[in-house]
């Protein structure tokens, strides 16, 4: 059995071990980095010095010179995206979550596909008031690493929107895909943990591209494995599945609710997640 097999295994019997009655605490991870400052936010100088080093040099093992490709997405890790300017980005995200402290109705996590709501959410929410704190090009690993970062402190949600998982696809060939799984359940831990009065929506990995296209079958595959964590045994946690609503009879993409990169959601996608979104919401709100 090679290393990274075991690191799965690991994964696997530590998920089927781990209760809901027993909500993992949010620094129980699996591997612990050298990072200075595992939590807090404004940030040290010596952790403002790591965090800006090129991701790929941050990456669980690299301090010891060993490749653990199955730790990537269940451990905390910043993004970059060059410079200075994915740490620029979560500060004024952090920023805006300390001037919206206190109640919101909303509290939306991911990437791209959650930052990109904009006037939809309005359109479709107008009473609700919502903070949004997707970063595009997010993983599982960059969302952990900002909600132990100040990056949701304060708030007090009365339910929790995650969907993660798409961008860890581009690194599932190393990964592979229980860790991405592992690492979806990481961050709705988290969250529980932050706020366990508030219900978290997990919104599966939508589709993208077109049947038979890797990323298309490791999403996929992916999302079944993430049924197999079984989040819902938290009577606190729905997991939502859009992949009905999105694809043909023949798994295709409805090209109507996509963008032409057949990835990010066009104003009548955002309008078919709504559709999804609304009874819970409505339900959420008026409990």
């Amino acid at each position: 059995m090679n290393v990274q097999t075991l690191i799965i295994v690991v994964l696997a019997a530590a998920a089927v071990s781990c209760s809901y009655t027993r909500q993992a605490l949010a620094l129980d991870y699996a591997y612990d980095t050298a990072e200075p400052q595992k939590t807090g936010w404004p940030l040290t100088e010596e952790e403002e010095k790591y965090v800006l080093k090129p991701e790929f040099e941050r990456r669980p093992g690299k301090e010891k010179n060993k490749h653990l490709p199955a730790m990537w997405p269940v451990t905390p890790n910043a993004g970059s995206f060059g410079g200075r300017s994915w740490l620029d980005t979560h500060a004024k995200l952090t920023k805006m979550v300390e001037d919206n402290k206190g109640p919101v109705d909303v509290l939306l996590v991911g990437d791209s596909i959650t930052i990109q709501w904009g006037d939809s959410w309005k359109r479709n929410f107008p009473t609700l008031k919502g903070v949004n704190i997707g970063i595009g090009g997010e993983k599982t690993q960059n969302v952990l690493w900002r909600l132990d970062h100040g990056g949701v402190a304060g708030l007090e949600p009365k339910v929790v929107i995650l969907m993660i998982g798409n961008n860890n696809m581009f690194f599932t060939p190393e990964t592979g895909i229980e860790p991405v799984a592992q690492g979806i359940k990481a961050c709705a831990d988290n969250l529980r943990e932050k706020f366990p009065k508030a219900p978290l929506i997990v919104v599966k990995i939508l589709p993208a591209h077109a049947p038979g296209n890797r990323f298309y079958e490791d999403i996929k595959k992916t999302n079944a494995a993430l049924d197999g964590l079984n989040l819902a045994a938290d009577p606190m946690v729905q997991v939502l599945d859009l992949t009905p609503d999105f694809v043909e009879p023949d798994g295709t993409l409805k090209k109507s609710l996509f963008t032409a990169d057949n990835i990010h959601l066009s104003p009548a996608g955002y309008d078919a997640y709504s559709t999804r979104l609304k009874p819970i919401l409505e339900k959420v709100k008026g409990s």
